[in-house]
């Protein structure tokens, strides 16, 4: 790749990702060679032309509507847990570990988590470990069909979520289920997030300016508008919504895992659109006790990785430590005690 080309765009590509679900070898390949270059130059790209029926994207974005809709009293019964499942309160949270910006001011947003499902009898959770537990659901009498809405909007993004590691491995010279064996226990996050409209406030954003931890993000937007993208020109690119896509981008783990061959972009919110803004993204990382190393194939012949090797579960939870106030609050409790 020339370097020139990185970072070097005025908006964000479309990959049509139909060929994934099918048998046709020559076209897989061809769809994760454009994906390559997608990820190595941009970091960012519209993925059209998967099977996931609209109607299941807008039944979420609906469900998420009628949540944020309850009164406070009835959304903070599902106050964010240990585990990292349940209802985040409006500005509960600051991106203090942004590398692209200093950021002090909380986003102006609220949103509820759903992670994978850990039983509350699982071994996982009876040894309490990092976020693993069950999922907080509300109720069902006040919001009927919200839990299959979920979890079937889950099950088909993950599946989604494989084709996409499936191309990653692909594009990269590898056999297609190179990695699969770090997501035998995927970490997933499904984060429904409602941003009211915000004022014109210097350093007041709905998501600051920050790249996503994870392996890789697929966001189905509303269509209000606000996500935008940044170049190596530092002018931040609009990503508008676009009828039955998602916006797919590489996180830090991905890049980290590339030897930077493929690019963490930085983006924000803003909505200054006058309407409130939903939004639905889906997370998927790898499994929290695998250990993440560079791939080989991603280092120069001679060179030494660029990064050391690190457990996803600690990288992960360094992060949500630092940024999550509630998370802040309970250590310094614990501290004090």
């Amino acid at each position: 790749m020339d370097e020139r080309e990185r970072g070097d765009f005025s908006e964000i590509p479309i990959l049509d990702v139909s060929a994934l679900y099918g048998t046709d070898r020559d076209a897989i390949r061809a769809t994760a060679a454009t994906l390559r270059r997608y990820l190595e130059t941009i970091g960012f790209l519209y993925v059209v032309g998967h099977p996931i029926p609209r109607a299941d994207v807008e039944a979420v974005r609906e469900a998420g509507k009628r949540f944020f809709a309850l009164p406070e009293e009835e959304k903070l019964k599902l106050k964010i847990d240990r585990n990292f499942r349940g209802y985040l309160p409006f500005a509960g949270s600051t991106i203090v570990t942004s590398s692209v910006a200093t950021v002090s001011k909380p986003n102006q947003s609220e949103s509820i988590f759903f992670m994978h499902e850990v039983g509350a009898d699982d071994p996982r959770a009876l040894a309490e470990k990092p976020l693993q537990g069950p999922n907080q659901w509300p109720d069902e009498t006040a919001l009927n069909g919200f839990r299959e809405t979920i979890e079937r909007y889950v099950d088909e993004m993950g599946t989604l979520a494989r084709k996409m590691v499936g191309a990653i491995a692909l594009s990269l010279g590898l056999p297609a289920d190179n990695l699969d064996l770090y997501f035998e226990q995927p970490t997933t996050f499904l984060r429904l997030l409602h941003y009211p409209t915000q004022p014109q406030e210097e350093g007041l954003f709905g998501s600051a300016p920050h790249t996503d931890y994870g392996f890789i993000t697929l966001l189905a937007q509303d269509d209000v508008g606000g996500l935008e993208v940044k170049n190596k020109a530092g002018e931040w690119v609009p990503a508008p919504p676009i009828p039955d896509s998602f916006v797919m981008n590489v996180g830090d783990i991905l890049a980290r895992w590339s030897n930077d061959q493929f690019v963490s972009t930085p983006h924000r919110v803003i909505n200054r659109s006058g309407r409130e803004r939903y939004s639905q993204p889906f997370f998927f990382d790898p499994s929290m006790d695998e250990t993440i190393a560079a791939l080989p194939v991603c280092v120069p012949a001679g060179a030494k990785p660029k990064y050391e090797p690190v457990l996803y579960g600690d990288y992960l939870m360094e992060r949500i430590d630092k940024n999550y106030h509630y998370r802040k609050k309970k250590a310094a409790e614990a501290a004090g005690a």
